[in-house]
């Protein structure tokens, strides 16, 4: 049988994943490719997250274009004697300009290149791979799915920065990401509980990365990144929301330029520059240090006071779902949003919280609670196969 590849590409790593292309595709291997531009190490793993390879690669000429022909080439065995149908690739910016998933062609190659200056961190390297695998594989359909997509939804106030019309008009407004994620995850919620999923939900995409969204019946209305992926909620190196005028005055006092501003904000603040230790929960929820619990401590108050934001442009709060690796896995941050939430009506099962249920909250609470594990692979691999099942 043919296969789909997703593919969501960074700045030094390839993340793959190989489905097979039925009507409900399901995994056959999934990799990575790290180190680009460094050490380059290849990893495959089986469904179940058994390594299946894990080896290094010379660096030298080791781009993205080599590190698209490996992946490929690493893929190939998986595909039981088939060949690959499609390709999905996650992309993070969209412009405002696509809130749904679209099928690649030169000019819309060319017209996510203007949104490189949005996303600097990201796009560029999204889009190596693409023009590397269509250049290889011209005829091969390569779909695009956008972290901006799912928050088209939102009215127009809700993405408005007060700012000068004109800078508005030119594309400064909100976007938010993450969007893949809780596409899955509003999906997932609709199947498990569909009268909850018709309300008002706050979705916690809580990992190295961090943000929240508010779904109205099953469409964004709110979310707490904006223009960028380090506006909202304090993450793993990213500070979260700040003051502008802090920027300012380390431009003043201590001569910062843009890019390192950008370093500061984005690669040495959020868990690690607090804690001074790690960006790790799981290393700070080990530590002793008196900085990984203030650390910890203004995690969670960000994720409780992003909560009562976005529950009031709810107009209330009928569910909160934990998702992301933090949301997933720690039991404790997931206690104590809960516990700092109780004003809403929200109490947790100790018991299926410690254990990580689907369902955490406790019978008694007045706004249910969920664990629902995000799959953005999955998530892509449906809309490719929905595309291409449809010519």
């Amino acid at each position: 049988m043919p296969g789909i590849a997703v593919v969501n590409a960074g700045s030094s790593s390839i993340k793959f994943a190989v489905f097979d292309a039925a009507e409900t595709p399901s995994l056959r291997v999934k990799g990575q490719i790290e180190g680009i531009g460094a050490t380059p190490l290849a990893k495959l793993s089986d469904p179940e997250g058994k390594v299946l390879l894990q080896e290094e690669f010379p660096p030298e000429g080791f781009d993205h274009g080599a590190a698209t022909s490996l992946m490929l080439r690493l893929a190939g065995p998986w595909l039981d004697g088939g060949a690959l149908a499609a390709v999905g690739h996650r992309v993070v910016h969209g412009g405002g300009e696509y809130a749904a998933p679209v099928r690649l062609k030169d000019e819309i190659i060319e017209r996510l290149a203007t949104f490189i200056p949005l996303a600097p961190l990201h796009q560029p390297h999204n889009l190596a791979v693409i023009r590397a695998m269509r250049a290889a594989h011209p005829q091969l359909p390569q779909v695009a799915c956008f972290d901006t997509a799912f928050h088209e939804t939102q009215p127009p106030i809700a993405r408005a920065f007060a700012i000068p019309r004109e800078y508005s008009d030119a594309g400064v407004r909100r976007y938010g990401f993450h969007g893949v994620s809780y596409a899955y995850v509003t999906a997932r919620l609709k199947e498990i509980a569909p009268s909850i999923a018709e309300g008002r939900v706050i979705v916690a995409h809580l990992g190295n990365g961090a943000s929240l969204c508010a779904v109205k019946n099953g469409l964004s209305v709110a979310t707490t990144m904006g223009f960028t992926a380090v506006e909202g909620l304090m993450m793993g190196t990213r500070c979260g929301s700040l003051d502008p005028g802090v920027l300012i005055h380390m431009m003043d006092s201590y001569g910062f330029g843009a890019r390192e501003l950008e370093d500061l904000i984005y690669r040495r603040s959020g868990l690690l520059g607090v804690s001074g230790l790690s960006s790790d929960m799981r290393a700070l929820r080990a530590s002793a240090d008196e900085a990984a619990k203030e650390a910890i401590a203004l995690f969670v108050y960000r994720i409780i006071r992003e909560i009562g934001s976005l529950t009031a442009a709810l107009g209330g709060l009928d569910a909160l779902v934990f998702t992301g690796g933090i949301g997933e896995n720690d039991a404790a941050t997931r206690a104590e949003v809960a516990q700092g939430c109780a004003w809403l009506g929200l109490s947790l099962d100790p018991g299926a919280n410690g254990a990580g249920r689907e369902i955490i909250s406790a019978k008694s609470s007045r706004v249910a609670a969920y664990v629902i594990a995000t799959n953005e692979e999955l998530e892509i691999a449906r809309a490719v196969q929905n595309m291409t099942a449809a010519g």
